[in-house]
């Protein structure tokens, strides 16, 4: 699997990349789009997205190519989702943690011979929405 990740190198090491790109995305269709329109010109275009306030209709996450997209379930309208690159499935095991908070959504990254040249097999990757509040404790989600 190694061979699946970006190197990076500089005059000392080699890093394996794994580009994840966070947003906010203000529930507006356009923001979305031009985020999304916008990765076939990086370098190296993201694994994963993790988005805030997505635009969504009815409830349902809006679609782009080359992406599956995931949300805490109904009801109400989603806080956070997270968009995988489906080429990332194909190579590695991907799942998603659900929690109590609607505000916090994870993905579970899998690989039986190990992440990124090391021996870890798993990784996780957590999508946190932090509203702000007019009363204590001033945050939806606590940071324990």
């Amino acid at each position: 699997m190694e061979s699946f990740f970006t190197h990076y190198t500089d005059s000392s090491a080699v890093f394996p990349s794994f580009p994840i790109v966070q947003n906010n995305c203000l529930r507006s269709w356009d923001v979305f789009l031009s985020l999304f329109h916008s990765f076939p010109m990086l370098p190296h275009p993201p694994w994963l997205v993790a988005i805030q306030d997505p635009p969504c209709r009815r409830s349902v996450l809006p679609t782009f190519p080359g992406f599956m997209s995931f949300a805490p379930p109904p009801p109400g309208r989603p806080c956070v989702a997270i968009y995988v690159s489906r080429t990332l499935n194909q190579h590695l095991s991907c799942s998603t943690v659900f929690h109590e908070c609607l505000e916090m959504l994870s993905v579970d990254i899998f690989s039986p011979e190990g992440l990124f040249g090391s021996p870890h097999h798993s990784l996780r990757v957590t999508s946190v929405y932090l509203l702000r509040t007019n009363s204590p404790p001033y945050r939806s989600i606590l940071p324990e």
